[in-house]
């Protein structure tokens, strides 16, 4: 600032009433102080400016698990459209489904004086994120629940999607249907294999647990884990994947073995009609997860911080919707 009243030759006093759009101030010297800011390219910086002020940084961290899979590019995308519309700026970090890497993410931003927090955990381990660790910071989680602290949050309906998903599998016929899924240990996991093993049950049938194959899949890797599924002698017919990673992965399975397999999924998948397998999808919009969570995380915020928190933490569920494709 002190460069720009040096060129327009006035006071940085007088250079920060014409940023500040106050009136008072000739209109020739607000022309030479905008000609000076534009010469010098000068952006005022907002962080230093509002820490100085006693206020927060005007920014909200959203910390994801794998920016690689494209339903956290549209959660973050939804959260960004509601905090833009309320003036906020979006910060987002990866964790790589490390814990250690969430901790250090959490507490760089939390130092950095974020107003809020949107966080997907990459772990049941989740003290840093307690209240007196994020120094008052409001949080709200998304698409895993809250272990040992309290949050609002924001959930898909993994269960039942997932038995909706497996129901429509044995209403086409199949009674052999195995499971492709994530780790046991992660919350969205633990559920899908929960929605698909109800759905065999309610329709009578005996869950194989040979036809289970739970991991860290890439699509790559649950490329070979179906194709080894599908190959068995009297193997299952049809599967149920428990993302859209796996999903991928099956249908290329399926197209490459050129069997008459069917494959159910969760999470929607892009141009799954041009995949050329007959698939069905509990799809559901990550963008709304986004919009939901940064809604919450804006109504903790507008309460202000002298009675904040208000209120129990609230819990919203996103629904999900049959979508069948290839039949």
């Amino acid at each position: 600032m002190r460069d720009v009243a040096a060129r327009a030759g006035v006071s940085a006093m007088t250079v920060s009433r014409v940023l500040k759009g106050n009136e008072g101030v000739g209109e020739s010297t607000r022309q030479r102080v905008l000609r000076a800011v534009t010469d010098l390219g000068y952006r005022r910086n907002e962080t230093a400016r509002n820490l100085r002020l006693g206020r927060h940084s005007g920014l909200v961290g959203l910390v994801v698990t794998n920016l690689a899979n494209p339903f956290y590019a549209q959660l973050a995308l939804g959260a960004e459209e509601v905090v833009q519309s309320y003036g906020l700026r979006l910060v987002l970090g990866n964790t790589a489904e490390q814990l250690a890497q969430e901790k250090h993410l959490v507490q760089d931003l939390v130092a950095r004086q974020v107003n809020g927090l949107i966080v997907v955990p990459a772990g049941s381990d989740q003290r840093h994120l307690s209240p007196g660790e994020l120094e008052g910071t409001p949080l709200v989680l998304a698409a895993r629940p809250p272990a040992g602290i309290e949050a609002d949050t924001v959930l898909v309906d993994d269960f039942g999607g997932a038995r909706a998903a497996t129901a429509r599998l044995v209403a086409d016929g199949h009674e052999r249907i195995g499971f492709l899924g994530n780790p046991p240990t992660l919350f969205t996991g633990a559920e899908r294999f929960r929605g698909w093993w109800s759905a065999l049950e309610e329709a009578g049938l005996r869950p194989r647990e040979e036809w289970v194959r739970r991991g860290p899949y890439t699509v790559v890797t649950a490329e070979a884990a179906a194709l080894e599924l599908l190959g068995q002698e009297d193997g299952p017919s049809a599967l149920f994947c428990a993302n859209n990673r796996l999903t991928l992965g099956a249908c290329r399975a399926v197209r490459g073995l050129g069997a008459a397999a069917a494959i159910a999924g969760f999470d929607d998948v892009e141009s799954a009609d041009l995949l050329g397998v007959p698939l069905t999808l509990a799809a559901y919009a990550p963008d709304e997860i986004g919009r939901r969570a940064a809604q919450l995380l804006v109504d903790r915020l507008e309460a202000g911080a002298a009675t904040r928190p208000t209120g129990p933490p609230r819990r919203t569920v996103i629904p999900t919707l049959l979508a069948v494709y290839g039949r």
